[in-house]
């Protein structure tokens, strides 16, 4: 996987590439939510939850926390 920033419904679906952008989208910020300390990395790294994009360091945590999709 190439790590650069991403859209967030697109980076969903590389996840969760059966479901539609909305439904993948939440799949994965459940996800995100439930891992405790990939949150804590998000927040470190000064990711605003309402961004459209993920930073390529947020992918990176995401990946690191997550696993490759």
């Amino acid at each position: 996987m190439i790590i650069k920033s991403y859209p967030k419904s697109e980076l969903a679906l590389l996840y969760f590439p059966d479901s539609t952008p909305h439904v993948a989208l939440n799949r994965l910020n459940s996800w995100i939510r439930r891992c405790t300390p990939l949150t804590a990395a998000l927040s470190a790294c000064y990711q605003n939850p309402n961004a459209k994009y993920f930073s390529s360091q947020a992918v990176r945590h995401i990946v690191e926390y997550l696993g490759e999709p």
